[in-house]
């Protein structure tokens, strides 16, 4: 790559999805939360519908998976992660599934979660 070349993986708005992977979550206190899993991306409309934040566990392993809408998830520069402006014990009590147990994400698992988040 020549040294004029603009980096394919991150631009000023778009981001690839190994670099989100592992980015650290907090919530406005500055507690972390957990980093994000993975991402949940409509198959018809391209959208990311959710981030699947692991929180606990060890190494990866062991851990809660919790689905959070997009929406509610900001990047902070500043942090070098992405921060909600959730309580801790919002995100405790939220819809999780450990790892191998992932839910269905249906129409109703959809509203829990959303409903959950006051999203709908």
């Amino acid at each position: 790559m020549a040294d004029t070349d603009v980096a394919v993986d991150e631009t000023d708005r778009l981001i690839a999805s190994d670099k989100v992977e592992g980015t650290v979550v907090y919530n406005r206190q500055g507690e972390r939360l957990g980093t994000i899993r993975n991402f949940m991306v409509d198959k018809r409309s391209g959208n990311v519908e959710y981030a699947v934040l692991s929180s606990g566990g060890l190494f990866g392993m062991g851990g809660e998976n919790y689905p959070l809408p997009w929406k509610v998830l900001t990047y902070d520069t500043s942090q070098g992660g992405y921060v909600v402006d959730l309580d801790k014990d919002v995100i405790d009590t939220a819809p999780h599934y450990r790892a191998g147990e992932e839910p269905r994400y249906d129409r109703d698992f959809d509203r829990e979660v959303r409903g959950h988040y006051g999203l709908i």
